[in-house]
């Protein structure tokens, strides 16, 4: 069956075999119409990406990086291996030949990086039939609209619209449509450059060398793509996975990609579990304690989880760091308490409906209580803690939140009881 004559665009059965079998991806790919091979390639992970492009002829792969933007095809360009880019280099025309190599040689987690080259530089001087006639060949050149950087004594001055070009008079001076534009140093980071766009909301902006001169510009839809891959692997990290893994992984990958954490939490389970057989005693004595135990160790962890996400999302924004956290904790501290008064009492409720035990009832809601508190604390200090010491908040402080709640979690339940019941 032919894909390209018979199905608009990739069936789910089709998709499904594209990311899981191997032996038939390649020929899924290639049966694609073009325009759905691109738009696939945007969407696919690179695991699965690197596969396709490694294996397709070399003439498919050239087609696909003489369509995309130079920052794109310098993307995938930095996926293959270093024998194939060269090869397949060789065989694109020079104007993106050109653009690409110099791409290339910047670091790729840099502003630099994340640049593109799809621009064209006009004096302030020049009027607008000068303008439009250099827009005309670069888009006939590479067949995408370029940015127009308008330059004043040889330093980037600002930007002129696109649309100036059509509705301002040919005779005119671009001067007096220059819109200003902000700019950026090429050895600037990644998050450097997300947060002037956080700041600052542009739709583009210049990349200068150490000498102020125009290497390229970044858009704001590259930026959203980088944020939202930035989101993923905060995801990533925050359940202990490694970012590059993805479904289709084998087994092999995902147990290496896993097992140190577990490995960990391993360790930490086994913390909490010497802390219950502190109470060995208590527990045989009133089996119902065993029941209800979960119930806060777990209350505790959802809790903690909760303040965890907000936490690492305010460090990312840069609105809270360890020595302004006394508010935050205040106020984590106010709403665990309640959050906890109100788990307690429905809590302590079931258990006085269910068993008629007063005593368990009102234990059970203290510790659901005392818990919560532990969790707001521990939320909120330890991811500043881990960023002050340099490790990711988001991947390190689950493990040490997690123990602190169970440990604590059953130390108060437990301890509560034995100091009530026995």
């Amino acid at each position: 069956m032919n894909l390209t004559n018979k199905i608009p665009s990739l069936n789910p059965f089709s998709l499904s075999e594209l990311l899981f079998n191997k032996d038939r991806r390649v020929t899924i790919f290639l049966e694609l119409p073009f325009e759905k091979r691109l738009e696939l390639l945007g969407t696919i992970t690179p695991h699965v990406k690197r596969d396709i492009l490694i294996h397709i002829p070399e003439p498919d792969l050239v087609a696909i990086l003489e369509a995309i933007d130079p920052d794109d095809a310098t993307d995938i360009l930095q996926l293959l291996t270093k024998h194939r880019r060269e090869k397949v280099l060789g065989l694109l025309s020079q104007e993106v030949k050109k653009s690409l190599s110099t791409l290339l040689e910047f670091d790729a987690d840099t502003a630099a990086g994340l640049m593109t080259l799809d621009y064209i530089q006009a004096d302030v001087t020049e009027n607008i039939s000068s303008v439009a006639k250099k827009f005309k060949q670069h888009e006939k050149a590479t067949g995408r609209p370029p940015a127009i950087l308008v330059m004043k004594d040889g330093h980037l001055n600002g930007f002129l619209p696109g649309h100036e070009l059509g509705f301002a008079a040919r005779h005119e001076l671009i001067g007096k449509y220059v819109k200003k534009m902000p700019s950026i140093s090429y050895a600037a980071t990644h998050d450097e450059v997300m947060d002037m766009f956080r700041n600052h909301p542009h739709g583009k902006v210049a990349v200068i060398n150490d000498h102020d001169a125009v290497l390229g510009i970044i858009y704001s839809d590259d930026i959203l793509k980088l944020i939202q891959d930035n989101e993923a692997s905060s995801l990533y990290d925050f359940a202990g996975i490694r970012q590059e893994e993805s479904v289709t992984d084998s087994i092999q990958r995902k147990v290496q990609n896993r097992y140190r954490w577990l490995i960990i939490n391993l360790g930490t389970a086994f913390l909490a579990a010497f802390t219950v057989g502190l109470f060995e005693d208590t527990l045989d004595q009133f089996v119902l304690l065993a029941i209800y135990m979960p119930i806060v160790a777990g209350m505790g962890g959802n809790a903690a989880t909760q303040t965890l996400a907000v936490q690492v999302r305010g460090i990312a924004l840069n609105q809270i760091e360890l020595k302004t956290v006394w508010k935050t904790l205040r106020n984590e501290l106010g709403a665990g308490f309640i959050n906890g008064l109100i788990n307690g009492v429905l809590v302590a409720a079931v258990v006085i409906v269910l068993n008629h035990d007063f005593k368990i009832a009102f234990i059970l809601a203290m510790a659901m209580i005392i818990n919560l508190l532990v969790a707001a604390c521990f939320g909120t200090i330890v991811p500043l803690i881990m960023q002050k010491l340099g490790k990711d908040p988001a991947a390190s402080a689950t493990i040490f939140i997690t123990t602190a709640t169970d440990v604590l979690g059953f130390m108060a339940f437990l301890g509560l009881a034995t100091i009530i019941l026995t």
